[in-house]
């Protein structure tokens, strides 16, 4: 008799082991677009850890990147469904959902990094991500620097009439579409996962992204040029999803907060850091790498910032070019 109430302490001991466990192991799902050796990747991964450790080990985050959850139009919808909780995205693809938070991925709409790095931390930017908010009940926790973003072509491109024409692939959202059509080239969506062999094979002939992401996807194997347009100083969002959100109670919220914050951080930095140097590394490789004056494409560009393609009122660009 003995050894079976022992035996029930036992198990009942084991069962509630097993159960605090899987209490703990509630792994978030993180989802991007972007390639496993890419800062936003890595970052994000290290980020799984500090959250663990800063919730008593309740939450752990697992990364998914290179659109293995699916395309980025595909995660931004799985946030409010649950099937992920947190994703990357660029600000045009929120922009879908709440239209004015689209106007920092623009062609053309900060001045410099400076500019940019002050819109960030803004209270504008606070009132727009109130807006998502609002309109999807999702939430922006951070802001990750992308890098500005440069054209490139199997010819080259020095000048806005050198682009007319050309068919360039762009992200699959509406305002991408803006600094092409500006200068004449033909912009053409394509999934981010299909850019590369669509460039090897002569379905377009030109793309635009950051020196890293150009470099990380190896687009530089098969186009001759980069012109360093710099049209868009472009960032990544970070967003949880309401349903996720909810599930957790207020530290535990802030605890992911301040990790979102660092894991955007550390990006941001490395991403500087290698627009730096990668000049010179294209060049080693025998890429033609262009300096061009950006003041006739910046000049082509600003004439449609309120235009048709616009999905912010006045007061909003208003208010973002007087951040100084």
């Amino acid at each position: 008799m003995k050894n079976l109430k022992q035996s029930l302490i036992g198990t009942v001991a084991l069962l509630a082991f097993s159960s605090s466990a899987a209490m703990a192991e509630t792994a978030l799902k993180w989802a991007h677009v972007y390639e496993s050796n890419e800062p936003y990747h890595t970052c994000a991964v290290a980020s799984s850890d500090k959250l663990k450790a800063a919730t008593d080990g309740r939450y752990s985050i697992e990364v998914f990147p290179a659109s293995s959850l699916g395309k980025e139009v595909d995660i931004n919808e799985g946030l409010s469904l649950g099937t992920v909780d947190i994703i990357y995205t660029g600000q045009l693809f929120a922009g879908r959902s709440f239209g004015p938070i689209a106007i920092g991925g623009a062609p053309f709409m900060f001045r410099d990094y400076e500019h940019w790095d002050k819109y960030r931390n803004s209270d504008l930017f606070e009132e727009l991500s109130k807006g998502y908010q609002d309109a999807t009940k999702n939430h922006i926790t951070s802001v990750t620097y992308y890098g500005e973003r440069h054209v490139t072509s199997n010819v080259p491109v020095d000048k806005p009439e050198d682009m007319s024409g050309l068919k360039i692939r762009v992200p699959n959202a509406p305002l991408y579409m803006m600094f092409p059509r500006a200068v004449g080239a033909n912009p053409t969506p394509i999934a981010f996962a299909e850019v590369y062999l669509a460039l090897q094979q002569g379905t377009v002939d030109a793309q635009e992204n950051p020196l890293p992401t150009i470099q990380a996807k190896k687009f530089y194997e098969v186009q001759k040029h980069i012109n360093l347009t710099g049209h868009i100083t472009d960032a990544l969002l970070t967003i949880v999803g309401d349903p996720t959100w909810q599930q957790m109670d207020e530290a535990d919220r802030a605890a992911l907060g301040t990790v979102l914050d660092e894991a955007a951080d550390c990006a941001t930095q490395q991403i500087i850091d290698k627009e730096k140097s990668l000049v010179q590394w294209f060049k080693d490789q025998g890429v033609d790498v262009r300096e061009v004056d950006r003041g006739p494409f910046r000049e082509a560009t600003m004439k449609l910032h309120n235009g048709d393609d616009a999905t912010w009122d006045q007061a909003t660009y208003d208010k973002l070019q007087a951040i100084k």
